[in-house]
């Protein structure tokens, strides 16, 4: 049954009041023509009839007396002070201003104004905590937004369920850089000046980050881990991921002339991607958690990243295959990972075609050199070891990437060494030198020929191998 909308209170008090006035006067009324009739049996029906329109038209004129003037009365009194109270609520809900006051006469019955003086305190509460409750979210949006990504901190605040522990199968792609020597770095250079550089390093990483719709997992030190495709999945994360790791690189290049003006070393960093599917969602237990990612999709990244040398991007077969043709990529490499079944395939990446359009700055196949002969000794890096036993080498070529060396016995492919100069010249010593095996070629008199990139140098060490390069060159 459809229902109409409720009469308005002038309307039901002027009513109310004339049908019991109505009321009250007909009873009168029948009640003195019986008082008459009973009075004066000998009254003729021609008197009594004069006599009900005499008292017909004197209640009349009562009833139009007591409406106008109760009209007035409440209208003043009662009706406007409500009406004006109704308006004012309106006005409230459709225009969300702060608050409206009320004007009230000054003999306006007391419960009215006890009722608008209620009103305004609960505005002022509820506005109050409206307020303080915004101030509170944005706060907690700004803040947080800081330790993770503003999209997530939406979906955890916008959603009834982001805070329970729990996640959701999604096929994301995953980004991870590090930069290549820092540690060694850590250890000769001042804590606040390496502390400045590497946050200028991460703030210029997050921006470039944010650009291209990734978010920021976690930052470990110099590492950083970013994931494209949560907490909404598109079909160009993969490609906004390698766009973006290409322009993290170049960007490197502009940070690096930037702090070389003011003194600082050159930083150097490696990317890995790789995409697959993974856990999304909040992570740990009810005492501490954090809204990460989990699967073997994150342990393959970050394999695929230890394997790259300062300056590359090197994405997985998975992520390749989702591209296509759209990179400019080098032949395929395989590494045998340890703990994997199959052999891991990469590809570096140099360039990625419309609309990003962007191209490498930073390749390092770079194969030539100065001819400059020096001796050295070299030991396998595995899991963060140094092996026991030391292979012995002498360069061939060497630039300020990559060193062509002899080794004996020879390395493993795309393994680790740490390479010790054990001389001094110039009033100079070596600090070791990290490098990966990059290639290994045809044998020789003294060792396999490898191809070594550089992956830590102290800055000392690569300005002595410079001046020794150009009085070779």
């Amino acid at each position: 049954m459809k229902v109409g909308r409720p009469e308005g209170v002038r309307k039901i008090l002027l009513k109310g009041i004339f049908w019991r006035i109505l009321i009250i006067e007909g009873i009168l009324l029948v009640w003195s023509l019986l008082y008459r009739i009973l009075m004066e049996p000998a009254a003729q029906p021609v008197e009594l009839f004069w006599y009900a329109v005499r008292i017909v038209i004197l209640i009349a004129i009562i009833i139009v007396f007591i409406m106008v003037t109760f009209r007035l009365f409440l209208t003043r009194k009662v009706i406007l002070p409500l009406e004006a109270i109704s308006e004012s609520n309106r006005k409230f809900q459709e225009e969300d201003t702060a608050r409206n006051g009320i004007p009230l006469a000054e003999d306006t019955p007391q419960e009215i104004q006890e009722i608008v003086a209620t009103r305004t305190q609960m505005l002022d509460t509820i506005l109050r905590v409206s307020e303080e409750r915004l101030r509170l979210v944005n706060f907690i949006k700004e803040t947080f937004g800081r330790y993770m990504s503003k999209k997530v901190v939406d979906e955890i605040l916008d959603s009834p369920d982001g805070a329970k522990i729990g996640g959701r199968r999604e096929t994301v792609t995953i980004l991870m850089s590090d930069l290549r020597g820092f540690t060694s770095l850590s250890e000769t250079t001042d804590p606040e000046m390496l502390m400045r550089v590497l946050n200028r390093y991460l703030d210029r990483m997050s921006r470039i980050i944010n650009h291209y719709d990734g978010i920021i997992d976690e930052i470990i030190g110099d590492a950083i881990l970013a994931v494209f495709g949560v907490p909404e999945s598109r079909p160009t994360d993969p490609e906004r991921a390698v766009a973006c790791a290409l322009a993290m690189q170049n960007a490197l290049m502009e940070l690096n002339r930037d702090i070389g003006e003011e003194g600082y070393p050159p930083l150097e960093m490696g990317i890995g991607i790789n995409t697959g599917t993974v856990l999304v969602g909040n992570i740990g237990s009810e005492i501490r958690m954090k809204y990460g990612i989990v699967g073997a999709a994150v342990n393959t990244a970050g394999r695929i990243e230890s394997n790259t040398i300062g300056g590359q991007v090197l994405i997985g077969e998975s992520t390749f295959t989702r591209l296509g043709e759209k990179l400019t990529a080098e032949p395929p490499q395989t590494f045998m990972m340890k703990g994997m079944r199959k052999p891991l395939v990469v590809y570096a990446v140099t360039g990625i075609g419309d609309p990003y359009r962007i191209t490498l700055e930073t390749s390092r196949v770079d194969h030539d050199g100065v001819l400059l002969t020096l001796p050295f000794r070299c030991w396998r890096i595995e899991d963060k070891k140094v092996a026991d036993e030391a292979a012995t080498g002498e360069t061939i070529l060497i630039n300020d990437t990559l060193l062509t060396a002899t080794v004996a016995p020879p390395l493993d492919p795309h393994v680790d060494v740490k390479i010790a100069f054990d001389f001094c010249q110039e009033a100079h010593c070596f600090e070791a030198i990290y490098a990966k095996v990059l290639s290994i070629g045809e044998a020789r008199d003294h060792g396999a020929v490898h191809q070594l990139g550089i992956t830590s140098i102290r800055p000392e060490d690569r300005d002595m191998l410079k001046k020794w390069m150009d009085k070779a060159g």
